[in-house]
């Protein structure tokens, strides 16, 4: 019994250990946690606003266009356009969208049939945006999002005070439906894990981030560095575009953005863990044996300990039968001291996520939804398999 009972302390009191850590690191990026807010205390620059053209591709995005058009028509901006790229619409996108258009003169839309074999849909919907947008600044978003109506002023403002060469926002995503709640929170944090939020912010990261949901260019540094087409067969050109400004000499910062820009990823469990699976090949540059290991290390973490911690319950119940009252006690803390570090450490980031904090007991099913469709994308490179995206579908080479 006794060396069952060291079996258990050891392991139990790492989790104790591991999610004290992990508050501790919340709690110093919320004491300097900078949001896109802090735009709107700049005063209005000596020689005025910049011209921005806003582009959106869109396919098929009924289910959200019309939130998109109203939000951007409500900007608190002196001089923008919106231009949407409507890519082999087969859906009402197209009626939407023009009749927005139609009762403003800044959104115009463009149309494409064709996506060259090359290019990945996205960035080359994007480009073509690109090629007729007249700003001085060039600002990337998805259809699926919605602006405050200070948003593209605060980013401005921010981008050019921090003089960037692309200035992005980490979205609040929607959390309406229930397989948002369950799976989206984990997808996250995963995510700012292997992108450290505060490491993305130094002169050099080591993981340069962006999200594509949110990319303001200066337009001489788009053009500079190639445009899309330097990043046109990248699934996740953010990250691509990240490290190409880097590499060039620019500097790329990313805020939270506190609110101001929503987004509602998925409609369905189905589509949602085909998101996020391309999102993190991509994210883990296509190299299978990095996806599972961060795959392992999702389900290990929200499966894996709460099967331990109910097991090391089990055994303080069998300890307190047979008379080991001192294993009892040991035990009982240290396991109530995890399960507490874990509850607040959770708790504060479900919160800080706009997350409700009733959906925290979804966390080991979100971990077990989203470590599986890393493993998924593992076996779907090696074994060649298409990964189906913006009506495409595409075969990704894996690398090591």
């Amino acid at each position: 019994m006794e060396l069952l009972a060291w079996i258990l302390f050891v392991p139990v009191v790492f989790v104790a250990v591991y999610w004290t850590i992990v508050w501790i690191r919340v709690e110093r990026m919320v004491r300097d946690r900078p949001t896109v807010r802090a735009g709107l205390a700049i005063d209005v620059p000596e020689d005025g606003w910049p011209s921005v053209s806003i582009v959106i591709p869109a396919h098929n995005e009924e289910r959200v266009i019309d939130a998109c058009c109203a939000s951007l028509r409500k900007q608190i901006y002196p001089h923008y356009e919106v231009v949407f790229v409507l890519d082999r619409c087969t859906d009402r996108t197209r009626e939407i969208v023009a009749r927005h258009a139609e009762e403003d003169d800044r959104i115009r839309f463009i149309e494409i049939d064709h996506c060259p074999d090359d290019w990945a849909g996205k960035c080359n919907a994007a480009r073509h945006g690109a090629e007729v947008a007249t700003g001085e600044w060039l600002l990337f978003t998805d259809a699926d999002t919605e602006f405050d109506p200070d948003l593209v002023r605060a980013a401005v403002a921010i981008a050019r005070e921090q003089n960037v060469s692309l200035f992005s926002l980490l979205s609040s995503l929607t959390y309406d439906q229930k397989h948002e709640r369950i799976a989206q929170p984990v997808a996250g944090m995963t995510l700012v894990r292997m992108y450290p939020f505060q490491r993305s912010r130094s002169k050099k990261p080591v993981r340069p981030f962006a999200n594509g949901q949110f990319m303001l260019f200066d337009r001489a540094w788009y053009e500079k560095i190639g445009g899309h087409a330097a990043v046109k067969d990248d699934l996740l050109e953010d990250l691509a575009f990240a490290r190409l400004v880097q590499r060039q000499g620019g500097r790329s910062l990313t805020y939270l953005a506190d609110q101001m820009l929503r987004c509602s990823m998925y409609d369905s469990m189905d589509a949602l863990r085909a998101g996020w699976k391309r999102i993190f090949i991509e994210a883990c540059r296509r190299n299978p044996a990095r996806l599972r290991q961060n795959a392992w290390r999702v389900i290990g973490g929200g499966v894996g300990v709460p099967v331990l911690q109910g097991f090391a319950l089990l055994s303080v119940v069998a300890f307190a039968l047979v008379g080991e009252f001192a294993w009892v006690g040991v035990l009982l803390i240290t396991i109530s001291a995890g399960l507490i570090a874990q509850a607040v450490t959770l708790s504060r980031i479900y919160r800080l996520s706009g997350v409700p904090l009733s959906a925290i007991v979804y966390y080991p099913l979100g971990c077990w939804i989203i470590g599986r469709a890393m493993l998924d994308g593992a076996h779907d490179l090696e074994a060649r398999r298409p990964i189906r995206w913006g009506g495409r579908e595409y075969v990704l080479e894996p690398r090591t």
